[in-house]
């Protein structure tokens, strides 16, 4: 593993409970932050290096898991490839930019390298559960695909959350934003795997900018490509901010709502990045719901809804197509085309316009026609939110050794 970040805690955990791989080393610059997780992990023999070449030089390595900033994926997965790695797994979005992305994939292809972009959510049990039975038809043929995600606030926000959200307003090293590109290749995905798409025709998208701080409130809506004889095919994705509410996670203050029409029926996704809180448990918020010739019916109560299983099982789904050399999802190339679709809402913010998907190209990148701009400008307002944020959470874990809940503290954030 080279990245042992916030993310690493997730990834870990499908080699922990695999019986086909183990960890046997991992690469920080931050040597006692990656002592710190292996000790978590309880993976003590674990070497640790602070230099990811002097690991992949001293180690005979399977899988390389790449763990870091966006602009860092690219230089790495190169350097594996060429250094006999056969087979890397980078965390999403692949790359801050499309020229990146192609580069990965030439590279990947010329030394034979399986190639994986690491994507949880279409791996998590209800989701797949969904699929099943769309691809069995249960709502007929998919015509419409639409998402919510709702982001709340509040003091549950640890501050290594916090510290890794700096670069992350940074386009040079992110690619976009927080919410549409990074997240949002999560929510894209969902939007083509669900809908059995490769890609979209066009999109047309509003951004706002929250304090400086987020790329959101946004909607966002799209079509996909379609034949002469099929129904038409769009969908639409939401950001949508409660910054005062606070939200019960084991994981990110934030949470996804789907809905699927389809010619005789319609879908409803509840919940996957907070999955497993007391929403779970809610019968106003079964898994799967899907309304048919007149009758509702629920599915997915009996499938584990913590947001972990999404991760252990897209792992052993990669080491599965490592040791039988069979295709990952997603391919290099897959990967690429959720980095085109979550970079077109950007340029539409920007030029105010529809864009369409083959706009999106290295070639454009290099003469800036469709370049994410800089948008992150109000620095003072963002480090005032990110200095509250992490007092509330100092605070908090005091609190939380005397023994007081989180009701029992009142914040008023001052400008």
């Amino acid at each position: 593993m080279i990245g042992t970040g916030v993310i690493s805690n997730l990834n870990v955990l499908g080699y922990i409970h695999s019986h086909d791989a183990e960890i046997v080393a991992v690469a920080d610059t931050n040597v006692d932050n990656a002592k710190q997780k292996i000790e978590r992990w309880g993976l003590r023999t674990v070497k640790i290096y602070e230099d990811y070449k002097t690991m992949i030089k001293n180690e005979d390595l399977d899988i390389v898991e790449i763990l870091t900033p966006h602009h860092f994926h690219a230089p790495m997965a190169e350097y594996c490839a060429r250094n006999g790695v056969p087979a890397i797994s980078v965390q999403k979005p692949m790359a801050h930019s499309i020229t990146d992305c192609d580069r990965i994939i030439k590279i990947c292809n010329e030394n034979n390298i399986k190639l994986k972009l690491f994507e949880n959510f279409i791996f998590a049990p209800h989701i797949l559960k969904a699929k099943e039975l769309l691809d069995e038809g249960i709502i007929g043929e998919r015509t419409n695909f639409r998402i919510n995600t709702v982001l709340t606030g509040g003091p549950h926000m640890p501050y290594s959350l916090i510290e890794s959200y700096l670069w992350r307003v940074q386009t040079d090293k992110c690619g976009g934003g927080p919410l549409v590109y990074d997240d949002g290749i999560h929510k894209f995905s969902l939007a083509l795997w669900l809908m059995n798409q490769e890609r979209v025709d066009k999109v047309y998208a509003w951004i706002d900018y929250f304090s400086g701080i987020m790329d959101g409130p946004s909607n966002i809506f799209w079509k996909y490509p379609t034949d002469e004889e099929e129904a038409p095919k769009y969908g639409s994705m939401e950001f949508s901010l409660a910054p005062n509410m606070y939200f019960p996670s084991n994981y990110y203050a934030c949470e996804e709502f789907m809905e699927i029409s389809g010619t005789k029926g319609m879908m409803w996704i509840n919940q996957c990045t907070s999955g497993g809180n007391f929403m779970s448990d809610s019968p106003q918020y079964p898994p799967i719901v899907v309304y048919v010739d007149g009758k509702v019916k629920n599915y997915g109560e009996d499938l584990p809804m913590d947001w972990r299983y999404s991760f252990i099982n897209s792992t052993q789904h990669f080491i599965d197509a490592v040791k039988n050399d069979k295709e990952p999802i997603y391919t290099g190339r897959q990967g690429m085309n959720l980095s085109i679709f979550a970079k077109m809402p950007y340029i539409s913010d920007q030029q105010q316009r529809e864009v369409f998907w083959d706009e999106i190209t290295p070639e454009n990148e290099a003469n800036n026609s469709c370049v994410v701009e800089k948008f992150f400008t109000k620095r003072k307002s963002l480090f005032q939110m990110l200095k509250y944020n992490w007092r509330v959470s100092k605070d908090l874990k005091k609190g939380e050794k005397q023994g007081l809940k989180h009701t029992e503290f009142k914040y008023t954030y001052q400008n």
